[in-house]
């Protein structure tokens, strides 16, 4: 029953480690490592116009709202002297500029930072059947004919809104009625959209940017955006292609302008994009903030830096702890205590291994000496302890000061040792001593020094201080190991070295 109810425990603790560590790594994408990089772009808005009499100035930009493969990360408004008012919300998210007397040549700039997101893919509302435009003769009679052409040379939704396309382009007579002699993007997306309206096909104009790196002085370029039924389809209007390419990015959900002026002339907008790499880890905390926001406010993130430090390195004590347990359990290594290994080691990060290796032994050494003479005075145990303590102080402090008078400045870091860890190792060591005797002692004392060095090498990997910064839920996977090796009761592996020979049938 017991051994159940553990199995159980067991059970349930790495459940919810792991649970929660995949979430955050695969749904909110925490980075597993600190070197990871998250692809961002820079994208810049130019609004530019003129007046040449001082005067009062309005311009209403539209902003991008979920694109489709993109976060946005951070926005920019960049407008000297000028109003500024953020008006609707999703598609109808827009910039209103103001001021009061403009002259001149005017520029104003958004710049928005955004993140690529593949599992982004916002869903859009399903549309219904959309009327069937009402022409004038001659354009009813047109549009029938190439919706008649079109529908003959197509098999399905995704096929006539190809040949919509094709046929849009093209120079003949029905087509010019709609486009023009000299047909431009937006004629040709028009007429598409009333060929597919004429079909009751649902679709709409959108606006969409190439993302290159560097890229200057782009303009938005209009995608067509078709419901098969069951799903949105994007084609490109230019040369019939389906489906939204990674670099595209939707500027706006609507084939109207983007920028209107009132108040002045000549208004237009370019783009400006540059491809930027940001820390992976900040952009999965802004992904969090935005989607789970419960999950950050109890996130060790979200403490001050220097609490932030702090943890990271009281969260490698379990760790250690499960290492000792593991040497110990395991692999047959004695040592003094649990805790013991685990605190050297943290002293070893400031001292270096070597180093703190021979300062440990020499204060474990002289400290031992002083230690026997104390037991010929017959002290009680709480006295005894108080003056094993006193001399580890005074030998750290006397080695600290022989140090520097010698130039050896790595001898000052020996005030880092836990004291009065390294008091009751003293202690205990000496009471080993005299019960099993100095082999038997000395052997814990390695054995320790062994474990403490193995916790060092861990400890110092800045990996494992990221990972476990970063995704804490992880130690109860380690308790849940802890747990289970609390009850193992087999063979050690310096066991079954010791007792190699009888494995071997006596050969």
């Amino acid at each position: 029953m017991r051994l159940r109810h553990l199995l159980i425990l067991v059970l349930v603790l790495s459940v919810i480690g792991t649970g929660f560590f995949v979430f955050k790594w695969q749904v909110l994408g925490f980075p597993l490592s600190a070197d990871r990089d998250a692809d961002t772009w820079t994208v810049e808005a130019r609004v530019a116009f003129s007046r040449s009499t001082a005067g009062p100035v309005k311009a209403s930009f539209g902003l991008p709202s979920e694109p489709p493969g993109f976060r946005i990360f951070d926005e920019q408004f960049i407008s000297r002297g000028y109003g500024l008012a953020l008006e609707g919300e999703g598609e109808s998210r827009r910039a209103v500029w103001s001021l009061r007397r403009a002259r001149g040549e005017q520029a104003l700039y958004y710049r928005v930072t955004l993140f690529r997101d593949r599992t982004h893919q916002p869903e859009r509302p399903v549309p219904g059947f959309p009327p069937v435009p009402r022409l004038e003769e001659p354009e009813a009679s047109a549009l029938d004919e190439l919706v008649t052409r079109v529908r003959q040379e197509s098999a399905d939704i995704a096929t006539f809104a190809a040949g919509a396309i094709r046929v849009a382009q093209g120079t003949e007579g029905a087509v010019r009625l709609f486009t023009g002699a000299r047909p431009d993007p937006a004629a040709q997306a028009d007429l598409v959209i009333k060929i597919l309206h004429s079909a009751r096909i649902p679709a709409q104009v959108i606006q969409a940017l190439r993302l290159a790196d560097d890229r200057r002085d782009a303009e938005l370029e209009f995608w067509i955006m078709v419901h098969n039924g069951s799903e949105w389809l994007y084609f490109d209007p230019r040369e019939g292609r389906r489906g939204l390419p990674a670099n595209t990015l939707v500027w706006s959900w609507s084939g109207e302008r983007v920028l209107e002026v009132e108040g002045a002339r000549s208004p237009r907008v370019s783009f400006s994009m540059r491809y930027t790499i940001e820390d992976a880890l900040r952009v999965a905390e802004f992904r969090a903030q935005r989607d789970h926001p419960r999950i950050v406010d109890f996130s060790l993130l979200n403490l001050p830096l220097q609490t932030q430090s702090l943890y990271s390195i009281l969260l490698l004590v379990p760790l250690g702890a499960f290492l000792v347990v593991l040497l110990r359990n395991v692999v047959g290594i004695s040592t003094f205590g649990t805790f013991m290994p685990v605190l050297v080691a943290m002293a070893f990060r400031e001292t270096q291994l070597l180093n703190g290796i021979v300062l440990f032994v020499l204060i474990v050494a002289a400290g031992l000496s002083i230690r026997f003479y104390l037991e010929r005075l017959r002290l009680l145990l709480v006295p005894r302890l108080a003056a094993v303590l006193t001399v580890v102080v005074l030998l750290m402090a006397l080695v600290s000061i022989v140090t520097h008078r010698l130039g050896i400045e790595v001898g000052l870091s020996v005030a880092l040792f836990p004291m009065v860890i390294i008091a009751m190792t003293i202690e205990r060591m000496s009471i080993l001593w005299e019960e099993r005797g100095p082999a038997e002692a000395i052997k814990e004392g390695i054995g320790t020094l062994v474990a403490a060095a193995v916790i060092y090498l861990v400890m110092i990997m800045p990996a494992v201080r990221y990972f476990l910064l970063v995704f804490p839920e992880t130690l109860l996977v380690v308790l849940a190991a802890i747990l289970l090796l609390g009850r193992y009761t087999g063979y050690r592996l310096t066991e079954l070295l010791r007792f190699r020979a009888l494995a071997g049938g006596g050969k």
